[in-house]
Order: C-alpha cells, then sequence, then structure tokens
C-alpha cells in the first residue's frame, strides 16, 4: 500500500462474483497436510490488544513521510484504533482525531484522523502457501482500507517487492484490487488486477486470498481467482522478487493520492473487521 493510484496496467478484470447477500464462512477445506501453519481468530475479550507475539502496531505519520501516499491519519497504538471485539474478531478504525490532540502530520500541521496498522514483521511470515484473511472492508470517501504483504529481504522498497491481497477504495465500494509492485513495476505501475463483489465491501464478510506458489501468484475472492501473475507478464522477468519470505500488514489508510481526502460523508468510525488471518503451506511462525 506504498504510495499508489489506480495501476495502469491491469492484467485482469474480474467478474461480477456470483452469490447473495453474505459469503460463505471458509471457503477453503483443507485437508490434514493443509492446515495452516499458523493462524489468529482472534478470540479473546473487548477491547484486547492482539497477541503481541504475532503482531507489532506501526505508529506516526510524519516521520513516516506520510506512509507514502500523503495520508492524512495518525496511527496509533491505542485500543480506540484496533482492538478485539470480544466476539472472535480484530476491529480496525479509522476514526477523527480528538480536538487538540496535535498528531504531526506530513501534509499538513496535524494529523485530522487517527487509525491503526498491524504488522507480522519479524514474527510470522509465508514462505510459499495461501494467506486467507476473512473480513469486512470499510467503505467511504476518502478512505484505503488494505491487507497486503511486504517482502523480508531487507531490500529498500520497491526492491523488497508487495503483494496486495485486496485494496478497497472507499469511492468504488464494490471493487477489489489486488496489485504487486517491484523492482520495475510500482506505484501507479504496479501490475494488477481487479474483482467486483455483489455489495459494498462493507456489507458481508469475503475472503481475501493470494496463493504464492513457485513463480507463480494468485488471487481470489471467495474461492474465485480472478488474477495470475508469473514472471512472464512482468517488464522484466528477472524482476521478480517474491521467492522469499513476506509477512502480512492490516491496515486502513485516509486520504491520499489515491482514494482523495475524505468529506461530511466518510463514516466515522470506519471500521476493518476481520474474523481471521490463516498461513497455509511453509513459513516462519
Amino acid at each position: 500500500m506504498i504510495n499508489r493510484r489506480l495501476p495502469a496496467l491491469l492484467l485482469v478484470l474480474g467478474g461480477l462474483l456470483c452469490g447473495c447477500s453474505a459469503a460463505p464462512a471458509d471457503t477453503h477445506s483443507p485437508s490434514a497436510e493443509e492446515r495452516p501453519f499458523w493462524r489468529d481468530e482472534f478470540d479473546g475479550s473487548a477491547a484486547a490488544r492482539p497477541s503481541e507475539e504475532s503482531w507489532n502496531t506501526e505508529t506516526g505519520n510524519r516521520d513516516a513521510e506520510g506512509w507514502g501516499n500523503n495520508e492524512l491519519q495518525f496511527y496509533t497504538d491505542d485500543v480506540a484504533n484496533s482492538a478485539l471485539d470480544g466476539t472472535g474478531n480484530l476491529v480496525i478504525s479509522a476514526r477523527p482525531a480528538p480536538a487538540e490532540s496535535e498528531l504531526p502530520c506530513y501534509t499538513q500541521e496535524f494529523c485530522t484522523w487517527t487509525s491503526a496498522r498491524l504488522t507480522t514483521e519479524g514474527k510470522v511470515a509465508l514462505t510459499r502457501g495461501r494467506v486467507e484473511v476473512r473480513a469486512k472492508m470499510p467503505t467511504g470517501t476518502g478512505l484505503l482500507p488494505a491487507i497486503w504483504m511486504l517482502g523480508d529481504n531487507g531490500v529498500e522498497w520497491p526492491g523488497q517487492g508487495e503483494i496486495d491481497i485486496c485494496e478497497v477504495v472507499g469511492g468504488e465500494p464494490r471493487t477489489v484490487y489486488g496489485t504487486a509492485h517491484g523492482p520495475t513495476y510500482f506505484n501507479e505501475n504496479g501490475i494488477g488486477g481487479s474483482a467486483t463483489l455483489p455489495a459494498d465491501a462493507s456489507q458481508a464478510f469475503h475472503t481475501y486470498a493470494v496463493d504464492k506458489e513457485p513463480h507463480r501468484i494468485t488471487w481470489s475472492v471467495d474461492g474465485e481467482p480472478y488474477l495470475t501473475l508469473t514472471p512472464s507478464k512482468l517488464p522484466t522477468p528477472r524482476d521478480w522478487v517474491f521467492e522469499q519470505d513476506m509477512h502480512l500488514l492490516l491496515n486502513v489508510a485516509v486520504g491520499g493520492d489515491w482514494p482523495g481526502s475524505p468529506d461530511s460523508s466518510t463514516p466515522s468510525p470506519a471500521k476493518m473487521t476481520v474474523d481471521y488471518v490463516r498461513f497455509y503451506g511453509t513459513g516462519r511462525a
């Protein structure tokens, strides 16, 4: 989710996904050999923090240069912005900053919104296999919730490699974007595609997934693939940087170059509700 607008290179446009009001709770039924090597079902009491054994909470805005996208939210470690809800979900909430909070912002003096950005960096990573996240994504003007991965190769972005599992631009509430970024294809030149939901992403849970196989990445929603990427589809095939461990990030951004600024219609709080995260295959946990 680093500084991008609508990707210029769309390899595949997903068709209308079939289904009614609610998606299946779990569209992937693994065999005994395919059980998750790591999972978080977010069981715990209301207002509890997600496990520190698996999750980091990143904070700030100005020092992070607006998180590379001129964003307006200040990420906090406050339970008002990220906490369990007591019914088996993690909730990440973007909300207007408290009056007189004076949170330093990159594009203006103070940030007008707060939110949260959680990452498994240094704790949990996928080498090969499948990552599934079942979530309801917030929609509304100026919002950009994201489920995504970054590489652990220690190289500066974009050489680090990035896989956007799911981004929903608030003004396009039924569109799910999946994108890859690498050394010669990043920002507006990221390579990706999209899928269309039967209703706004905020209305129902959907299972957003990526299968990360040797020299092949496949994006899907509710078990329906809509994009496959291989080295042959890159500007330079040798720029394939995904044969490495990659960690997961969850966040709700506000404002910035892609979604634009929030307005009076933007929901407050704007909530990403995550039912579970599951990693299948091999990796580090």
